[in-house]
């Protein structure tokens, strides 16, 4: 991994490149394409995130942080949370690094706006990223978001 890794903004002049990133076809059921995940964010503009990974000029992944979202989903903001949505690094490019800058870029992030937590979610089973989630620091809460586990990481 090179120091030149940055974040992009999704912009027309790169859309394209975005959605070319695709992950391996043993990874497709754990999480979407990055066209489902643009759509996404365009419907929930206020609170998605969606950025390009960068190493240089070469695009090596995609990611979607949620921010300041009712988790509750009732409207009474007693639960607001923030963190990382979608992670689709492309299949060339996993186990150099990038997932990792990814996490810590949306943590930074958070962390700017005032956020002392980064939540996640993951595909369970023995081919899903647990693992990878929990080296970087994040605990299970005992939560599920539809059939997924719920993890935390603690910013402070």
């Amino acid at each position: 991994m090179t120091s030149s890794l940055r974040l992009e903004k999704i912009t027309p002049a790169n859309v394209e490149a975005a959605i070319g990133v695709t992950i391996r076809p043993d990874q497709e059921h754990s999480v979407e394409p990055v066209a489902h995940s643009l759509a996404e964010a365009y419907a929930r503009g206020d609170t998605a995130w969606p950025r390009l990974i960068l190493d240089g000029d070469r695009v090596v992944g995609f990611l979607m942080a949620f921010l300041d979202i009712d988790w509750k989903g009732d409207g009474s903001r007693e639960d607001v949370r923030s963190g990382l949505w979608r992670l689709n690094i492309a299949a060339a490019e996993q186990g150099k690094g990038y997932g990792r800058f990814a996490v810590e870029s949306v943590a930074a992030e958070i962390r700017r706006r005032g956020g002392t937590r980064v939540f996640v979610t993951w595909h369970a089973g023995a081919d899903g990223p647990e693992e990878f989630y929990l080296k970087l620091g994040f605990r299970p809460t005992g939560e599920t978001s539809g059939d997924q586990p719920v993890g935390v990481l603690d910013l402070m």
